[in-house]
């Protein structure tokens, strides 16, 4: 079975509070671009070994066992007990760039064994099982627009007028991890309701929808604040961070241009 994780970006993120169990209470509008990977799940029926998974595209460093994929088989055979699985993982969606790419990785392959084990999990199964695999997997059962709070999980649906408009994302060469970026936060209420600015057409957007890692990733890496900066001269009506970086978006009311790009990652579609 072959399906293709797409990658999402953050509509504004305020930090609001530290929690007691160390995460960090958010809020967030998630919202699905189709910046894809591509990840194929076989049954290995008769394998010594449970899973064996492999990669192409974009290196992925450290060890294979830590892949949220590979984490996503293991929480399930730990209560269905999966027959052996080939995962192939190709990877598409940059690493490192506030983008999603591993999160939906890993709920991708939630569903995908839901459906060729015939599990039976229904949505609010599969929401409860990738929300232990990460803040921002459960977004990816749902794929849709969604409101975002707590440690991000608590979701809800929400409309972002978005039809008709072009997005132009560009990932610079650093990545960050939500280490670094929330070594670099003081949490605080925002200044304006999330829900209420998102309410509003994208023009309206750039002096109200924050993001509050951008005050001190952008301090840190120039380049990113360039990058931010370069696509309000394209005619961006709004630009931002998405999550905690490094990759940055801008949103137009037409087709962007996208020369002198090509030292860069970069994605662009039609909402």
């Amino acid at each position: 079975m072959i399906l293709f994780p797409n990658s999402k970006i953050n509509l504004g993120l305020h930090v609001i509070s530290k929690r007691s169990d160390g995460f960090h209470s958010i809020e967030t509008a998630f919202y699905p671009i189709q910046w894809r990977d591509i990840l194929e799940i076989t049954p290995h029926l008769g394998a010594k070994k449970k899973i064996k998974v492999t990669f192409s595209g974009i290196p992925i460093n450290g060890n294979s066992n830590d892949n949220l994929c590979v984490k996503a088989y293991q929480l399930l055979d730990t209560e269905y007990l999966l027959p052996p699985v080939r995962i192939h993982l190709h990877k598409i969606i940059p690493m490192g760039a506030g983008l999603g790419g591993g999160s939906a990785d890993a709920a991708f392959t939630l569903k995908m064994l839901n459906t060729i084990f015939e599990l039976n999990l229904n949505e609010e199964n599969l929401l409860n099982y990738a929300s232990n695999l990460g803040s921002d997997c459960a977004f990816f059962i749902k794929n849709k627009a969604q409101y975002a709070q707590g440690k991000g999980e608590v979701l809800s649906d929400i409309y972002i007028p978005l039809e008709g408009y072009w997005i132009l994302v560009i990932k610079p060469q650093h990545n960050i991890s939500t280490k670094e970026a929330y070594n670099g936060i003081f949490p605080k209420q925002p200044k304006h309701h999330l829900m209420e600015v998102l309410k509003q057409k994208p023009e309206y957007w750039k002096d109200f929808l924050i993001n509050d890692f951008e005050e001190s990733i952008l301090k840190k890496y120039p380049v990113i604040k360039s990058l931010k900066e370069n696509l309000y001269s394209r005619g961006a009506v709004y630009a931002s961070m998405s999550g905690s970086g490094s990759a940055v978006y801008g949103i137009f009311k037409s087709e962007p241009d996208v020369s002198n790009l090509n030292e860069y990652i970069f994605w662009k579609e039609l909402f």
